[in-house]
């Protein structure tokens, strides 16, 4: 197809051999200046031009994005203010485009009495149209923004130039990892004491724009994070700033917590009031002073998106996986498929070990360490996963790959372990599936999603046997008990609720927590349930009593995970303070504290006999971004291993029924399994 480049006409898709658009009979341009090729409209300019995307054929027809301006009224005022603003563009495109997460420059040329723009195609989703098929943002989702677009805005100040129209629609989701970009320098301007002196134009966006640029042209960097800040409020409650500006001025930024749909942290909402202060002088003035605030409570920010991956690391030398890759691949499928795994509970690992007396772990030869399978088939984060006990399939929950209307899809998936292909997607939850969870016989499924329902699955038949209600907010952890009998299920909601896993019937509702449930367990007995949350506390509790019979403090920080070791006798619980904690359940007194370094813990795992911990999660040092797994020594509490190869968050793990393998999700939309011993 080629396209029609009048920015009037109604119709300009064309086949590839036409001469003249057959819509407006303007003569068809077959390539821009002999090297980009116009595909499609991408978006309409009000009459000033359109935007394109386009390939570029001096580059292997890579996707690149072309604007183009074609103001009418020669000769006014407006179109010289558009020229300039134009020709302002390229100019920052030119001096910012060096940073990873704003577009390149490409070109900036006039042909046929128009000027082009041509940019760096970024593949992704602005956050305005995430948010409408999203719906819900979270406290630990704005972190995770902030913390990716201060870096950003802090770069292009110390260039000297301000924004002046960050909103949603101008910060782009890149697909292949996940970081977000700043896009569309159009209203930009040069920070300079001319312009803080003089009165300017007027250029921004109402709602995200503050008084001081919309009343007096001027802008500062302040000015660019009052846009954070609104940027935030939009996504948290769904509400446009701008319909807010247009019925009561600028006098909704002193109540803007009265829109909220889920709770923030204190900390967090701090943050964003100071960033929507009306009057400058009360607002932040620099990205820096954002980020030491956000800094004080959280324990990363992410790094520049080029960041470079490290290898594994065995005992701090350097081995490549990739080499071994297929070999084992093939080696360990065909396995698979001759013998299959032993059910988990058939297993009888030993337990002869002494807390006090640690057994030694053999160190696992390099060639048995390696990355076996990717399973690349998923179109969004995945943010559960778990192994079946006959170690023949893996399921995992995530995002929706697309949203029409209430349908959801693609966020529950079975995998084949040996083809590494999809066997099938079960359809039934209408948003996210945060927890997935197998009984130990591998006859059922439970997921638990954002849509506040836990669905139970017949994974003989891939039917759905119950879908159980009663949770008013996301369901974030599932455990169930060894005989197959009982649910537990942990949610945002603040609350934990037992349920008979034959007839979906609820048992019982825990209540204690202040805070979101984020991780339940269950002991391999079935008599005591452990519980963290984001109110910094772990509380241990009888399954068949109402009140936690003990509470662990043990930081000032949230609670990630928790997890009962195979035995009973140890408890490992992740902390948002980098550390993992392990606990004698005997005497509920604390073993070892290992710290994860630059390590932020999203996930942890015991192996089947109890001797190795995994965990997982973001690992930042310096100006690197690491996306590690960790293997632990659970009796001496020292790092064994550490795996890399996703290239964002690692959000789940689990293991083999035999304890060789391991497997993982990410936010990179990948799946991963590992081989860790023979």
């Amino acid at each position: 197809m080629i396209c029609c480049l009048n920015p009037d006409c109604s119709n300009p898709q064309n086949h590839q051999n036409n001469k003249v658009c057959q819509s407006c009979h303007t003569p068809l341009v077959p390539l821009l200046r002999n090297r980009f090729r116009v595909i499609r409209v991408l978006s309409d300019e009000g009459g000033f031009g359109r935007t394109y995307i386009s390939e570029d054929i001096d580059k292997l027809n890579e996707l690149c994005v072309i604007k183009q301006l074609a103001p009418k009224f020669q000769g006014t005022w407006s179109q010289k203010k558009a020229i300039q603003l134009f020709s302002e563009e390229a100019k920052r495109l030119q001096e910012l485009g060096e940073h990873p997460q704003v577009p390149t420059l490409i070109a900036y040329f006039q042909q046929n009495n128009c000027l082009y723009l041509v940019q760096q195609f970024i593949e992704g989703e602005n956050l305005f149209n995430e948010l409408k098929s999203r719906k819900i943002y979270r406290d630990w989702d704005i972190q995770s923004i902030l913390l990716d677009l201060l870096p950003i805005i802090k770069f292009i100040h110390q260039q000297g130039v301000i924004h002046r129209d960050i909103k949603p629609e101008n910060i782009i989701r890149r697909k292949s990892d996940g970081r977000l970009i700043l896009i569309d320098f159009g209203s930009s301007k040069q920070w300079t004491a001319q312009v803080q002196r003089k009165n300017g134009t007027s250029i921004g966006s109402h709602g995200y724009s503050p008084i001081e640029q919309i009343r007096d042209g001027k802008a500062y960097p302040a000015s660019d994070l009052f846009g954070l800040g609104a940027t935030c409020f939009h996504l948290l409650t769904g509400i446009s700033p701008f319909q807010l500006w247009m019925e009561y001025g600028y006098s909704w930024v002193g109540n803007w917590q009265h829109y909220l749909r889920v709770p923030l942290s204190g900390e967090l909402t701090e943050i964003i009031d100071k960033l929507l202060q009306k009057e400058i002088q009360y607002r932040y003035q620099s990205a820096d002073e954002v980020i030491r605030d956000l800094m004080k409570k959280h324990t990363h920010i992410l790094p520049a998106a080029n960041s470079t991956i490290i290898k594994t690391s065995v005992n701090n030398s350097r081995i490549q996986p990739q080499k071994y890759i297929f070999i084992f691949s093939i080696f360990v499928f065909f396995a698979l498929a001759a013998s299959g795994y032993q059910e988990f509970r058939k297993l009888k690992p030993n337990f002869s070990f002494s807390l006090s007396q640690p057994w030694n772990i053999t160190p696992i030869p390099e060639k048995d360490l390696s990355l076996v399978n990717t399973l690349s088939g998923n179109k969004s984060k995945v943010l559960s996963v778990v192994m079946s006990p006959h170690g023949k399939m893996i399921v995992s929950g995530g995002n929706c790959e697309e949203t029409n209307h209430s349908q959801c899809h693609g966020n529950l998936k079975l995998w084949d372990v040996i083809t590494g292909r999809e066997i099938i997607s079960l359809e039934g939850h209408s948003q996210s599936v945060n927890a997935v969870a197998i009984t130990a016989n591998g006859k059922i499924l439970v997921s638990g999603s954002d849509d506040q329902t836990i669905k139970i699955w017949n994974l003989q038949t891939n039917q759905l046997i119950h879908t159980l209600k009663g949770h008013t907010d996301a369901i974030h952890s599932l455990a169930i008990s060894a005989d197959n009998k009982t649910l537990v299920s942990g949610s945002d909601d603040q609350t934990i609720k037992i349920w008979d896993l034959t007839t979906g019937k609820l048992i019982r509702t825990l209540i204690g927590h202040k805070y979101w449930v984020r991780s339940v367990d269950i002991s391999p007995d079935g008599v005591t349930l452990v519980s963290g949350s984001f109110d910094k506390t772990i509380k241990l509790w009888n399954i068949n009593q109402e009140k936690p019979i003990r509470t662990l403090t043990t930081s000032s920080q949230t609670v990630i995970a928790v997890a009962f070791s195979p035995n009973g006798k140890i408890l490992a619980s992740a902390s948002r303070n980098r550390t993992i904690k392990l606990w004698n359940l005997q005497t509920l007194k604390e073993i070892h504290t290992l710290t994860a370094g630059g390590n932020n813990v999203n996930t942890i795992a015991f192996s089947p006999d109890g001797k190795i911990l995994a965990s997982a999660g973001r690992n930042t040092s310096g100006e690197q971004s690491y996306h590690t797994i960790k293997l632990w020594n659970v009796a001496t509490g020292e790092e064994m291993f550490t795996l890399t190869g996703h290239s964002n968050i690692v959000t789940s793990l689990g293991f083999s029924a035999d304890g060789k393998f391991l497997v993982s999700g990410g936010e990179d939309n990948l799946i991963k399994i590992w081989q860790v011993f023979q």
